[in-house]
């Protein structure tokens, strides 16, 4: 009855690596699952390749040309390059919340941890792409042209402590819609058992949440790629 169980860890076998704790958990279990899945998808879809797609084709080949202009929207010519990395976190997450939905499955993007790590790799990334690009000059995102010097001591500690949040901004907020959507379908799923035959109302309306929880995967996934890109275009492009 706990909304909340849901997030649980659970060790399906407990390992232990030079004295880490590296057990088989719901959370890896899934992870690893979700990745076979994405990767099975896009090798059956895109077996037979041709000019003239076919359906399957289309299928993996249009989600990954909309990233791609959006990609190419928000950081040019130069953002190519970096098209597959920000194509495998948008399908990570996206599929990480779907898969969230199905019953008895763990919702891997509800675990701070997880959206963290994922954060993390994006922000040490696009700071590399910035220092090898730009160099010392990369430190101007802290104090860009043009700006009185004498603002330099209020503006450059607030530019820092919003750079170095940004990771956090990238997994809260994804953490957060997953365990309070998640969570509210769980309690009206709850009144539904307890209603007995009126229950059919709050069944109705968790059939409406579930399509908005949907939409919110998607959303969240998207929210999660365009602002990679836009801490990318920090990486590429001095200021």
């Amino acid at each position: 009855m706990d909304p909340l169980a849901q997030f649980q860890i659970k060790i399906f076998l407990p390992l232990t690596f030079c004295g880490v704790d590296v057990s088989i958990t719901n959370s890896s279990v899934c992870m690893m699952l979700i990745t076979a899945l994405i990767l099975i998808f896009f090798k059956f879809c895109l077996k037979q390749l041709s000019v003239k797609p076919s359906r399957l084709q289309s299928a993996a080949e249009l989600p990954m040309y909309l990233l791609e202009r959006m990609v190419q929207e928000v950081n040019g010519v130069q953002g190519i390059p970096f098209v597959p990395m920000i194509c495998s976190a948008f399908f990570f997450v996206f599929c990480g919340n779907l898969f969230g939905l199905f019953p008895y499955a763990f919702t891997i993007t509800g675990q701070l941890i997880v959206n963290l790590t994922l954060a993390l790799i994006l922000f040490i990334f696009s700071t590399g792409v910035g220092l090898y690009r730009q160099g010392f000059k990369y430190a101007r995102i802290f104090f860009p042209r043009n700006v009185p010097w004498a603002i330099a001591p209020v503006l450059v500690p607030i530019e820092i402590v919003s750079y170095l949040s940004r990771p956090m901004s990238l997994s809260i907020r994804l953490f957060v819609n997953m365990l309070a959507g998640h969570s509210m379908m769980k309690i009206i799923g709850t009144f539904v058992i307890m209603m007995g035959p009126f229950g059919i109302i709050p069944m109705l309306l968790n059939m409406v949440f579930t399509g908005f929880e949907l939409f919110i995967a998607f959303l969240q996934a998207y929210v999660f790629a365009i602002l990679s890109c836009i801490y990318l275009n920090d990486a590429l492009y001095s200021h």
